[in-house]
């Protein structure tokens, strides 16, 4: 099979492209759509732009040829804190989040478009990017954390997991949540960071609830229909994937 994937020089984009062989969208059987902005100031034009008419077209195209679509959306157009399994109402709470919500949208609309969606967490591994990368640096640098008193669960998702979840889902149709499968807490999170640095993490107590809500609220994913339907289970553990991840930090 030829799968097409846009963004393939991405995050996640080349984690798939070493398994995957990228071709032209013209040869292809099969399009991995990860093309996109998450940038969080870019505009709504250009998240319409980026996110929705460009996904739509692509899609468009890929319908012509008879070409399966795997859309890699964000568990976020479900909203920013619960427990969301696929079946969740749709209620973003970001522009970027609404963005991916329209974006499907346009893609299920398209006539003869075999589509499957993956709605990941917060994605990690080697080359992760923003507020995971800055948690990362703060544990390997030992500063102290004011995250010890939080109570929480957030699901996340290795990169390498999610790139067999693509795989699985290529030539099906649906919507699919995805995860590493047991959530942690914040404090855990950190724990298992400082682990995987071989150093402890510094974390002290705060009131939760003068914390950003993003830091101390809870987010879970419920992705037992990926593993009950398509037989997926992540070969990665949560540990595991951080000790990856760690080994990228640029020092």
């Amino acid at each position: 099979m030829k799968v097409h994937v846009t963004g393939a020089s991405g995050f996640i984009g080349s984690a798939l492209c070493g398994v995957l062989k990228n071709h032209p969208l013209e040869e292809a059987d099969a399009v991995v759509h990860l093309a996109g902005t998450a940038h969080r100031r870019a505009s709504r034009e250009e998240l319409q732009r980026v996110n929705v008419d460009f996904a739509a077209e692509v899609g468009r195209r890929a319908a012509a040829r008879g070409a399966a679509f795997v859309f890699v959306s964000t568990v976020k157009v479900h909203g920013e804190e619960g427990v969301f399994t696929e079946h969740s109402p749709i209620a973003p709470k970001d522009p970027y989040a609404e963005s991916k919500a329209r974006a499907e949208d346009a893609l299920r609309a398209i006539p003869g478009l075999k589509l499957a969606v993956i709605r990941p967490p917060l994605v990690y591994g080697p080359g992760v990017k923003a507020n995971f990368l800055a948690l990362m640096k703060a544990i390997a640098r030992g500063w102290p954390l004011p995250l010890a008193s939080i109570q929480n669960q957030r699901s996340f998702v290795y990169v390498g997991n999610l790139v067999g979840a693509i795989q699985a889902c290529i030539g099906k149709e649906g919507a699919f949540l995805v995860s590493d499968g047991k959530p942690v807490s914040t404090p855990d999170l950190c724990r298992a960071i400082g682990a995987a640095l071989g150093r402890p993490a510094r974390l002290f107590p705060f009131p939760p609830a003068l914390l950003p809500r993003r830091v101390a609220s809870s987010l879970e994913v419920d992705d037992s229909p990926l593993r009950a339907r398509l037989g997926w289970s992540p070969r990665i553990t949560l540990e595991e994937g951080l000790r990856i991840a760690v080994t990228s930090l640029p020092w």
